[in-house]
C-alpha cells in the first residue's frame, strides 16, 4: 500500500553521470558524480529531514541492472524542494572534501 506522507528520495537523482532520461532529476550544476547512500544520508539529516528507512541494495527502476539505495523522508514540502535541499548539502560537501 502507498505510503502519502513519505517521500522516497533515489541515490539516481543525484547522479551527475546520468541523463535526465536515466533518471536525474536535477540540472548537473547541482548533482555530484557517485554520490553513496551515506552521503545521501549525511546530506538529508543535515538538511533537517528525519530518514525514516534506508535500502542500500534497491535497485531504481530505470536502471534495475545497477544496484542503487534509497532512503525515504516525512512528506513536508514538495518534492522538488527537499531535493534542493538535500542535493546543496551533497554538493558543498563534495566540494569541502575535494580542497
Amino acid at each position: 500500500m502507498k505510503d502519502y506522507e513519505h517521500v522516497v528520495i533515489w541515490l539516481d537523482y543525484f547522479n551527475k553521470n546520468l541523463t535526465i532520461r536515466a533518471g536525474r532529476r536535477l540540472p548537473k550544476e547541482k548533482c555530484i558524480f557517485d554520490p553513496s547512500l551515506k552521503e545521501l544520508q549525511d546530506a538529508a539529516t543535515d538538511a533537517g529531514l528525519q530518514i525514516k528507512e534506508s535500502n542500500d541494495k534497491a535497485r531504481f527502476p530505470r536502471r534495475a541492472f545497477v544496484r542503487s539505495g534509497y532512503i525515504s523522508v516525512p512528506k513536508t514540502t514538495p518534492k522538488g524542494k527537499i531535493l534542493e535541499k538535500i542535493s546543496a548539502k551533497m554538493v558543498s560537501k563534495r566540494a569541502k572534501q575535494s580542497k
